[in-house]
């Protein structure tokens, strides 16, 4: 995978990856050893959790090497990456922000050399052709463009997390903390319908202005990813279509920690897609009244007690599987009509303000990911 530039910008070398960096072999360290603290643990589907000890007690770059190949992530503070990574830590060579956009443009995803298990072979990485400005001003100030970008994001995501947490406080002092003892216990399957994506064929997966929502739109965190949308041009059911503002819920979890399985979304069609259908993974829930809102029923089922549910009524050891009869079987208590239809004039201000961020975020993504490679090559140069 050789990078083949007819002209290497003036002041700018080729060189071979592995003249530059070091992959260093992360560390096993089984879950049940992981001890409670505030070190990122990483594996090559980025930090799936956390421990007391760091393995690496400066910043560093991590490149999934087993699983989830060729992904890219920066640390900023000590870590734990474990056996399935490689990691790479500062040297004098590179501006260290400067490696982390390299190696983003590098698409080591595509490096897979094993059938069975995906891997990253490292003799592989190292002999891919780069080439890199010999100034570290010059990569320095490359990476402050991209940077500058990924800050905005990132402060726009915080901003999201912030409006959620205040709904879900909200949703805690009026429905948990404040609830009455007179309100009726009932479940849920009086309150909503709740309808099965469709089974689809990769064959069925072509261009369209039709897209799925899949497991993949379900980030970890709770938010929503733009890349779990497939385009889909088989067949499907009215019922299974999803508008913006439709509330779907996992039916299915591959996490090793039950992340996902049971967590709701409130999806929105930013992305332009004529119609967007529920996959097989994913169940569409609409309430039976106009009154028993989406947004109430979507803080509902980020309780906690609403997830440990869901993971009482699953199956499977290495998938994880809803069962058809815990969505409907939850059992609550029915607050009065009124404050529902209050809370939800007043979470529906903080949930619009996120989907304006969400679309900035998408703006601001697709700009870094356009100006990344046009930069990486020398294509647009940067004062420095």
């Amino acid at each position: 995978m050789a990078l083949n530039y007819n002209i290497i910008p003036n002041g700018w070398r080729r060189t071979r990856l592995g003249d530059i960096v070091n992959l260093n072999y992360g560390k096993s360290l089984p879950e049940k050893k992981r001890l409670k603290g505030n070190v990122p643990v990483f594996s090559s589907a980025g930090i799936t959790g956390w421990h007391n000890e760091a393995l690496v007690n400066s910043k560093g770059i991590i490149i999934g090497r087993k699983g989830t190949i060729g992904k890219v992530y920066k640390s900023d503070i000590p870590f734990y990456p474990i056996d399935t990574t490689y990691y790479i830590l500062p040297n004098e060579k590179y501006d260290f922000d400067f490696l982390y956009y390299l190696l983003l443009n590098l698409n080591l995803e595509e490096l897979n050399e094993d059938s069975a298990v995906p891997g990253l072979n490292r003799n592989t990485a190292y002999s891919l052709e780069i080439i890199i400005p010999e100034s570290i001003n010059e990569q320095r100030a490359i990476a402050s463009v991209l940077s500058s970008l990924d800050d905005k994001i990132d402060l726009l995501h915080r901003q999201n997390k912030t409006l959620e947490a205040m709904a879900e406080a909200l949703f805690r002092k009026w429905f948990i903390e404040e609830a009455k003892e007179d309100w009726e216990y009932n479940t849920l399957e009086n309150y909503v319908k709740v309808y099965r994506g469709v089974s689809y064929k990769s064959s069925e997966l072509n261009n369209s202005k039709v897209a799925l929502v899949t497991l993949k739109n379900f980030g970890r965190d709770g938010s929503l990813r733009f890349d779990g949308f497939k385009e889909y041009t088989g067949k499907y059911k009215e019922e299974q279509v999803v508008n913006s503002g439709d509330l779907v819920v996992a039916q299915t979890d591959i996490t090793q920690n039950a992340d996902i399985i049971g967590n709701p979304l409130l999806i929105f069609n930013l992305l332009g897609y004529e119609k967007l259908i529920i996959s097989t993974d994913v169940l569409k829930i609409e309430p039976k009244n106009d009154w028993f809102s989406k947004e109430f029923l979507y803080y509902l089922m980020r309780t906690r007690l609403f997830k440990e549910h869901c993971i009482g009524f699953s199956n499977g050891s290495t998938v994880l599987h809803l069962s058809k009869d815990a969505i409907p079987n939850f059992d609550f208590f029915v607050p009065p009509k009124e404050k529902i239809v209050f809370f939800t004039k007043k979470v529906k201000g903080f949930i619009d303000k996120i989907n304006v961020n969400l679309i900035q975020i998408r703006t601001l993504e697709k700009l870094r990911d356009t100006l990344l490679p046009k930069l990486m090559s020398g294509e647009v140069r940067v004062k420095f």
